[in-house]
């Protein structure tokens, strides 16, 4: 890793804290408690690695949603967060290349006629979303025929929620979430296809200083050195997850 200097401290860290938004409604990268203590997973893990690195301490920033926690960013709310990369949010941060890699894909009922990903695009069909999600923003730039109705929370389950309540055709969202819903409800079907490779990554605010520069340089990095040391796979492992390892970054 390259040398910490005061300069990246300060970009990561101007409150003398390192700020990390946690998107809860993610149960693939972070795992509530039931007792309601300190929430557990990979994004956890990183975020207490990179602070190490840094030499400051680490202050959690829950959000249920990763709509919330793209909107907390206008607040100055967090220095550093776990989001997919997606086009819309890439205009104000400063994305690493991923650290993860999963799918977006469909849920539907078990004797829906729509059997693959590319059956749902068509007129009629209503697909809840969770609002402000990777898998909304992706979906809204390519779905050129269903309907997207979105629930007004973009994280856990209410997707789902809407779908089952609403009898919608179908209901987007991650992989291992849908799939565990549709374990404990055999009249559910998740595709075995996917409509998006959803990239998780790290991002810092966009600043046009050489500070900020500086900083998102360093956090590029240190990505990659979390994925070529085992760190992200044994973390997965280690929170109970099953997730690809995203590539080295070209």
């Amino acid at each position: 890793m390259s040398t910490v200097t005061p300069e990246i401290v300060k970009a990561f860290a101007p409150t003398g804290k390192l700020r990390a938004a946690i998107n809860q409604g993610n149960s693939v990268l972070v795992q509530k408690q039931a007792d309601g203590s300190e929430p557990k997973g990979i994004t956890i893990m990183l975020a207490k690695e990179l602070g190490k690195r840094l030499g400051v301490p680490v202050e959690l920033v829950l959000f249920n949603a990763a709509g919330e926690v793209f909107a907390a960013l206008k607040e100055g709310k967090w220095d550093v967060a776990f989001l997919a990369i997606e086009p819309v949010r890439a205009a104000e941060i400063e994305f690493s290349a991923p650290y993860v890699i999963i799918d977006g894909t469909y849920m539907v009922r078990k004797d829906s006629p729509l059997k693959e990903v590319d059956d749902v695009d068509k007129p009629g069909i209503k697909i809840a979303v969770g609002v402000g999600s990777a898998y909304d923003l992706y979906l809204t730039r390519t779905i050129k025929n269903a309907t997207l109705v979105r629930a007004p929370v973009g994280g856990g389950r209410a997707m789902i929620e809407m779908f089952v309540n609403d009898k919608l055709e179908a209901a987007a969202g991650v992989r291992q979430p849908l799939e565990d819903y549709a374990k404990s409800h055999p009249e559910m079907r998740v595709m075995k296809g996917a409509f998006q490779q959803i990239q998780q990554a790290m991002g810092t605010p966009k600043k046009g200083s050489e500070t900020g520069k500086a900083g998102a340089a360093y956090l590029a990095k240190f990505v990659e050195e979390m994925k070529a040391s085992g760190f992200v796979a044994d973390a997965l492992k280690r929170s109970g997850q099953v997730a690809q390892v995203a590539p080295p970054a070209k």
